[in-house]
């Protein structure tokens, strides 16, 4: 097992393949990572105010060999897509401020972004979420809690 930042092990007895254990708010997670990376390295976005939120998604993405950058809030999605213009964005819907909504309706505003694929990722999803997200110009929706599988699943279909 090896040590690495952030309190976090990995142990690999598979050369394509590792588990590596994580804190994640009070508890840990175990997560298979394949060691394969993507090359390039794919720019992905996350927007959510929860910082727990935005460390498992950002572990998870950056052990498949993306290269992941964080915003707090719709404000900073904005800044940030602009500033980089990542290949994928994920946004909380519920964020105080400017909202995942929000932060669409702007996006899709600017030609830069008309075909960058954006997925809600949201703990609220009630009934009618998704379709109401897809018509307001989401590419992907997810509910969280959110399956680490699905989660490596959506982001290389909207990728491809």
């Amino acid at each position: 097992m090896t040590q690495l930042s952030r309190a976090s092990w990995r142990t690999c007895h598979h050369p394509a393949l590792c588990l590596e254990l994580f804190p994640f708010g009070s508890g840990i997670a175990l997560v298979l990572v394949e060691t394969e990376r993507m090359t390039p390295r794919k720019r992905i976005l996350i927007a959510d105010d929860k910082p727990e939120g935005r460390e498992l998604v950002r572990t998870v993405l950056e052990n498949t060999g993306f290269d992941v950058h964080e915003a707090a809030d719709g404000i900073e999605a904005l800044s940030a897509a602009h500033r980089l213009q990542p290949h994928l964005i994920i946004l909380d819907l519920h964020m105080p401020g400017l909202d995942g909504f929000g932060v669409i309706k702007e996006l899709r505003a600017h030609p830069a972004f008309c075909d960058t694929p954006v997925m809600a990722l949201t703990a609220s999803a009630m009934q009618g979420d998704r379709a109401r997200a897809l018509a307001a110009g989401f590419t992907g929706y997810l509910a969280k809690p959110v399956s680490l599988k699905a989660l490596r699943s959506e982001v290389v279909r909207l990728l491809a």
